[in-house]
């Protein structure tokens, strides 16, 4: 894990990426947002911008694993990789992969119990997916040893 700077996360799908932002020296870990994915492909623009305004010293990407890794038809996880390694090469950062199983699940759990606190609004739900993209940095933050770099 490299803890000179913040990490941002991604929680990828096929139509929304979540983001977030972590700095490991403090444990703090905040959702930004969403990345949108059209008909033309993602927004890297969107993604570019994140990276020069927050300057992360890494990336973080969630890696949906599945409980058999061999097995065949594994579409959100080529999706995953594939933005792992673009990511790897446009910004020449260390770009971290960590098992983001479940992850929505919680995000969902997180944001129902925040309404029920009246802390977040039926409008709010398009940031579930920046809410994965924050368990998916405190993973990272919590268990650095189960994070995979994605080589150059």
């Amino acid at each position: 894990m490299n803890s000179d700077g913040p990490a941002l996360g991604f929680d990828i799908g096929s139509k929304i990426i979540g983001v977030a932002i972590c700095n490991p020296l403090t444990d703090g870990v905040r959702d930004l947002g969403i990345v949108t994915v059209g008909e033309r492909g993602l927004d890297w623009a969107r993604v570019d911008a994140l990276v020069a305004d927050w300057a992360p010293a890494a990336l973080v990407v969630g890696d949906p694993l599945q409980l058999d890794p061999e097995a065949p038809d594994q579409p959100n996880r080529a999706r995953a990789l594939r933005f792992a390694r673009q990511a790897r090469q446009r910004y020449a950062l260390p770009v971290y992969l960590v098992d983001e199983r479940d992850t929505s699940k919680e995000a969902a759990r997180r944001f129902a119990a925040d309404r029920a606190r009246g802390t977040r609004r039926r409008r709010d739900a398009a940031r579930i997916d920046a809410l994965a993209a924050v368990l998916i940095l405190e993973r990272w933050l919590m268990q650095p040893g189960s994070a995979t770099e994605v080589n150059p």
